[in-house]
C-alpha cells in the first residue's frame, strides 16, 4: 500500500521524534505491527456469542463491524473502545449470535374464533360430530405467533464490552509479536546502510586525495566543494539515528517512519549525483535498495 508523502522541504531538525518520560527504550513499548486476530465468547441472559477482532495494513484506522439485525446500536459504543487500543489499520469487528431464545409466543384470538365459527358452521351444515382439541388449533395456520423481544444494548452492553475488550488484547498481542519480527529485521537492515555509508565515506576520502594530485590548487578546491558529500552524509546519519529511536517507540510511528525513509532517498540521491565513481554508484544504489525495504516495512508497522 502507497504512504502519504510528506513536504521534502522539511528539515531533519523538524522531525517530531518523542523523547519524552513516557518513551521507554525497552521492549514493550517496542513497535507493533498491524496484522492479527483476537476473539472471545459472551453470554447475557439467554443470549450467547462471539465476538471476533481482526487487522491488516492500512494508512489510518479504518473500523468496519459486520452486527446482526437488532445489534446495529452496538457499534457507536464499539468504535470508540476499537479506536482507544489501536491508531492504524483496517480493522474488522464481527458479532456472531450463537444462541438468542428472546421469543415470546402469542395466540391470535381473533383467528382462533373465525376457526371455532367455520368448525361449527360445518358440523351442523354435514353432520360432523369429531371435536376439534386443542392441540389441532395450534397447529392451524395465524393461530400462534412467535415475536422477538426487543434487546436492550444498554443492558447488553457491558457483557458486549468485557469481550471486546479481551479480543482486542488477544489480537494487540499478535501485533506485538510481529512487531519484534519487524525490529529485527529493519535494524538488519539500518546496520547494512551505515556499512555502505563508511565505505562511501572511505571511497570519498580516496577520491579527494587522487585528484589533489592530479589537479592544481584551484581545480582542486573547486572540485571538492562539487564533491563534498560531509552535509549530506550527516543528515543520512542522523535519520539512521532517528528510525532507529522511532523503532523503539510503542505509539503508532509506521506513517513517520515512511516520511524518514523518502527523506533518507533524497540524501542519497544527491550523494551519488555529487560523486560520479563506480564504487560509490554501488553503494548507492546498495542504500536505495535498503530505504526500499525500510518503505516496504513501514507500511507493516502500526
Amino acid at each position: 500500500m502507497g504512504s502519504k508523502r510528506f513536504g521534502s522541504e522539511q528539515s531533519p531538525e523538524k522531525i517530531a521524534v518523542p523523547r519524552n518520560s513516557n518513551v521507554h527504550l525497552k521492549e514493550k513499548n517496542m513497535i507493533n505491527g498491524m496484522t492479527g486476530f483476537g476473539s472471545s465468547q459472551f453470554s447475557w441472559g439467554r443470549v450467547k456469542g462471539v465476538v471476533e477482532v481482526k487487522s491488516q495494513n492500512h494508512r489510518y484506522l479504518d473500523a468496519v463491524f459486520f452486527l446482526p439485525i437488532g445489534f446495529a446500536a452496538l457499534e457507536n459504543k464499539m468504535r470508540p473502545v476499537v479506536a482507544k487500543k489501536i491508531e492504524r489499520g483496517r480493522v474488522t469487528i464481527s458479532l456472531k449470535i450463537m444462541e438468542r431464545s428472546l421469543q415470546k409466543l402469542e395466540f391470535n384470538k381473533d383467528v382462533i374464533k373465525e376457526y371455532l365459527r367455520a368448525a361449527k358452521g360445518l358440523k351442523q351444515e354435514f353432520g360432523i360430530s369429531d371435536t376439534l382439541l386443542f392441540t389441532d388449533v395450534v397447529k392451524l395456520p395465524g393461530v400462534v405467533e412467535a415475536k422477538e423481544i426487543s434487546i436492550d444494548i444498554d443492558e447488553l452492553w457491558p457483557a458486549m464490552e468485557k469481550a471486546l475488550l479481551v479480543a482486542l488484547n488477544s489480537l494487540l498481542t499478535m501485533r506485538k509479536s510481529e512487531g519484534r519480527s519487524l525490529f529485527k529485521d529493519v535494524s538488519s537492515v539500518l546496520l547494512g546502510m551505515r556499512a555502505q555509508l563508511r565505505s562511501i565515506n572511505n571511497r570519498s576520502k580516496v577520491i579527494h586525495r587522487e585528484q589533489k594530485q592530479k589537479l592544481s590548487t584551484e581545480e582542486f578546491l573547486s572540485f571538492q566543494k562539487g564533491t563534498d558529500i560531509n552535509e549530506e552524509r550527516a543528515r543520512l546519519t542522523h535519520y539512521i539515528d532517528e528510525f532507529k529511536l522511532l523503532l523503539k517507540t510503542a505509539m503508532g510511528v509506521g506513517k513517520k517512519l515512511d516520511f524518514v525513509a523518502q527523506e533518507m532517498q533524497r540524501e542519497t540521491n544527491t550523494i551519488g549525483s555529487k560523486l560520479q565513481d563506480k564504487l560509490v554508484s554501488n553503494a548507492v544504489i546498495a542504500i536505495k535498495s535498503k530505504i526500499e525495504k525500510l518503505r516496504e516495512q513501514a507500511q507493516n508497522i502500526e
